[in-house]
């Protein structure tokens, strides 16, 4: 079984997770303990896919 660690798709650092060859995550919250961002990503047979969320809007008048 393989495993690796998750890396920062911002500042490809090592994160604090590792995830084994079956493990899948969907619209899970990496946070980066070196560039200090949060990104939602998708873990499936390791391969990660960064979702972008639409940045709230400021209301106008």
């Amino acid at each position: 079984m393989e495993v690796g660690w998750i890396l920062c798709p911002v500042c490809a650092n090592k994160t604090r997770l590792k995830v084994r060859e079956d493990t899948i995550l969907y619209n899970f919250p990496l946070f980066c303990p070196k560039c200090k961002q949060e990104t939602i990503i998708t873990v499936r047979q390791l391969n990660i896919s960064v979702i972008k969320e639409p940045d709230a809007k400021t209301q106008s008048r």
